[in-house]
């Protein structure tokens, strides 16, 4: 069980604990997730269409479970801190250890730095919240990948003016990510980042 915000490798658990859906849900509410608003909704709405996705493409457990999860520590992108690191070893408990670290992952990871090089089998992390670099394995890198597209393909699809002005980019990138992402993830990158452009209201 985690006990501190470092990537250290967690002891995992071959399925994530009962009820662990249900838990994290009642999680989010009480933290107050679904008073944030987010394109589409509000943030739980947001979450659970991010789990969703990743459970159509075939995504395990405990990968759907850090979906549903993925911006509890806030991330680079999102800055609404729901959760504090520092309190991993709660969302391990409700979640899965598994789960939990694929979220603080996601959560703390420095997308300029560690976005660009994420194909490439030797290329490091860079965790944002300790400043230190170090390397992921391949389903590490897989679960970076998925959870990345699920949750940009959700707000394109939410928000048409995102989608327009930042869909060739996110196409690009996946396009470099395409040996990590699952089928059903690469076909839906394409279908939706390769959309036309939405008219500007006249």
């Amino acid at each position: 069980m985690p006990e501190s915000p470092t990537t250290a490798p967690i002891t995992t658990a071959p399925t994530p604990p009962a009820g662990a859906a249900d838990g994290a849900l009642a999680l989010l509410n009480r933290l107050g997730a679904a008073a944030i608003a987010h394109p589409g909704g509000n943030l739980v709405d947001h979450l659970q269409r991010v789990r969703s996705q990743l459970a159509v493409w075939g995504a395990r457990p405990a990968l759907q479970l850090a979906g549903l999860c993925h911006s509890l520590y806030g991330t680079d992108g999102f800055p609404a801190v729901l959760l504090p690191h520092e309190r991993r070893a709660e969302l391990a408990s409700v979640i899965g250890a598994e789960a939990e670290e694929a979220v603080y992952l996601y959560g703390a990871c420095d997308r300029g730095a560690t976005y660009r090089d994420l194909a490439r089998a030797d290329a490091p992390f860079h965790d944002r919240l300790t400043g230190r670099p170090h390397p992921l394995t391949v389903r590490r890198r897989r679960d970076l990948a998925e959870l990345t597209a699920a949750n940009e393909l959700d707000l394109a699809r939410a928000d048409l003016a995102f989608r327009d002005e930042r869909g060739a980019g996110l196409l690009e990138l996946f396009t470099r990510w395409r040996h990590l992402l699952s089928p059903g993830a690469w076909d839906d990158c394409v279908a939706v980042l390769s959309a036309p452009a939405h008219p500007a209201p006249r």
